[in-house]
C-alpha cells in the first residue's frame, strides 16, 4: 500500500460517500464540480452543480468566510466532484476541516454520474473565481 492509498482510506474514513442516485434525491445540497475546463468540455457537466476551481475551494467553502460562495451554511451536504472519485475525497475532506462537516464526494465521479444516466448539461461554464 503507498502512502497516498494511506492518506486516501484516511480521508475516507470521515465521510459519507454518496452514490449518484443518493446525490440526486436530496434537497439541501451544493455540488461542486472541481475538474479541470478540458475535462468539463469534452465530458459535460452535472445538471446545477457550480465549477470552483481546487485552488480555491476552501476560500469559496468556509461558511464562515469573507470570500464564500452565497446559497449554502454550514450545515447543507456539499458533495465534490473529480472525474472518478479519488481527488474529490481529499478535497472533501479538506471541506470538512474548514468547517462542513456533511462535505463528501460521488462514488465513481462525474463519469459514475454519467454512466448512471443522470442529468449533465454541455460543459464548459465558467469556474467560480
Amino acid at each position: 500500500m503507498s502512502n497516498l492509498d494511506t492518506i486516501l482510506e484516511e480521508a475516507r474514513s470521515h465521510l459519507k460517500r454518496l452514490e449518484p442516485h443518493e446525490v440526486l434525491a436530496l434537497e439541501d445540497v451544493l455540488v461542486v464540480d472541481i475538474r479541470p475546463a478540458h475535462n468539463r468540455l469534452a465530458e459535460g457537466e452535472i445538471e446545477n452543480s457550480v465549477v470552483v476551481e481546487r485552488i480555491v475551494l476552501e476560500w469559496r467553502l468556509d461558511p464562515d468566510g469573507d470570500w464564500r460562495l452565497p446559497g449554502f451554511t454550514a450545515d447543507t451536504t456539499v458533495v465534490v466532484v473529480c472525474n472518478e472519485g479519488w481527488a474529490s475525497s481529499l478535497a472533501a475532506r479538506d471541506l470538512q476541516r474548514v468547517g462542513l462537516p456533511n462535505a463528501t464526494d460521488l462514488v465513481g465521479g462525474y463519469r459514475g454520474w454519467r454512466a448512471a444516466g443522470l442529468p449533465i448539461r454541455e460543459g464548459g461554464s465558467p469556474p467560480v473565481v
